[in-house]
């Protein structure tokens, strides 16, 4: 008898699965938001809220989201991260809808450029407060419905939406991008906080640090950067970032495939930060 045949091979056919899954996309009416709830959608979850500061631009994603034709449905409920009122708001209206939260996805953010000399304080701020800030009051807020079904074999989750301007050096020169580099490193370094902090509750937590992907925030920089094909050609993978490649790694991270990826964080950008000094 070979040795193999002593082996007992698990079954991986729903390693990806969500079904049933409930998830929270904030900053999810749009962008790498929008893209990461249509693979929670399509990989099985039964609902997943969609939260933004504008209500006709989550009604207008929940819409494309429904005609998806998933079994699931993308529900929306507006709201401003920025404001620690209105995310217990959230958490409420949620509340109407289910009794308990799977997936946190906290992927609402904000970026300022100017020159170091003139960059407004009320800016770096404001940039603080939206991206590393009210992530943790989401989370804090969010926290009873996540323990709520958490178990040691089925953990909640809690993905954080970082950069690798928060790795690397952002944008400098005209257009520097300091509260939003120094907002993304913390935001890394808080994920790592709140694994070793939730873990033990079943709650992971991971992040996600992107590059360059063809988004209405990041295209302003994208522009004053050399534009899409430039940025494209200097990348070592020769493209940039593409809607499937947000969705595949939020599902792997919410599912059982990523269910000892606990505090660490997924670099999303194909090279770039190895390839090149500019981010």
């Amino acid at each position: 008898m070979s040795a193999a045949a002593d082996v007992k091979l698990q079954d991986f056919k729903s390693i990806f699965s969500l079904d049933g899954k409930v998830a929270v996309v904030t900053g999810g009416s749009r962008g790498l938001g929008l893209h990461a709830a249509s693979g929670l959608l399509q990989a099985g979850c039964a609902k997943v809220f969609i939260t933004s500061r504008k209500a006709a631009a989550c009604d207008e994603a929940c819409a494309a989201l429904n005609a998806l034709g998933c079994p699931g449905t993308a529900i929306a409920v507006p709201a401003d991260q920025a404001r620690s009122a209105d995310i217990a708001r959230l958490v409420a209206e949620v509340e109407k809808h289910t009794d308990h939260v799977d997936i946190l996805l906290a992927n609402a953010g904000a970026t300022w450029g100017a020159p170091f000399d003139s960059h407004p304080e009320e800016a770096f701020a404001k940039v603080m407060d939206l991206n590393v800030k009210s992530v943790f009051v989401c989370t804090q807020k969010f926290a009873p419905l996540l323990r709520k079904n958490a178990t040691l074999s089925s953990p909640s989750r809690i993905v954080i939406t970082a950069s690798i301007a928060g790795l690397g050096v952002g944008s400098l020169g005209p257009h520097a991008t300091f509260g939003y580099s120094a907002s993304k490193a913390a935001a890394l370094h808080l994920a790592r906080n709140l694994a070793v902090e939730l873990g033990p509750e079943h709650i992971l937590t991971t992040a996600i640090a992107p590059g360059f992907f063809p988004t209405k925030m990041a295209s302003g920089l994208m522009e004053m950067t050399g534009g899409v094909e430039e940025l494209a050609a200097t990348t070592p993978n020769k493209r940039l970032g593409q809607a499937e490649d947000i969705a595949g790694t939020v599902v792997y991270l919410c599912s059982r495939a990523g269910g000892h990826v606990n505090g660490g964080y997924v670099v999303l950008d194909g090279g770039a930060l190895n390839g090149r000094s500019r981010l």
